[in-house]
């Protein structure tokens, strides 16, 4: 089993709608989460959008913000690490 088949083991596939929250202009952009596993996440989202180095990834379903780290991008797609959790931010009004 190469390297690649394993870490898809572990990647949960889910599609989670989620926000890219910036506290910089405290702007907000709708994403989905394709993947995701306890470090981190590939995110789609759209194309136009720009994504800040570090952010907050704020999930309601589970409730969570997740402090992200970009790792790398590709068109529509982001593969962020997650670096810690915070609760709801109070900035969102979703």
């Amino acid at each position: 089993m190469s390297n690649k088949d394993d870490r898809r083991e572990h990647r949960n596939r889910v599609l989670k709608g989620a926000t890219i929250i910036t506290s910089i202009t405290n702007s907000e952009t709708t994403c989905t989460i394709r993947n995701q596993h306890a470090a981190g996440a590939e995110l789609k989202v759209p194309v136009e959008a720009r994504v800040p180095a570090e952010f907050l990834l704020y999930v309601p379903v589970d409730g969570i913000a997740y402090r992200s780290v970009m790792r790398w991008r590709k068109n529509d797609r982001v593969g962020v690490q997650f670096t810690g959790t915070e609760a709801k931010p109070r900035l969102h009004y979703g």
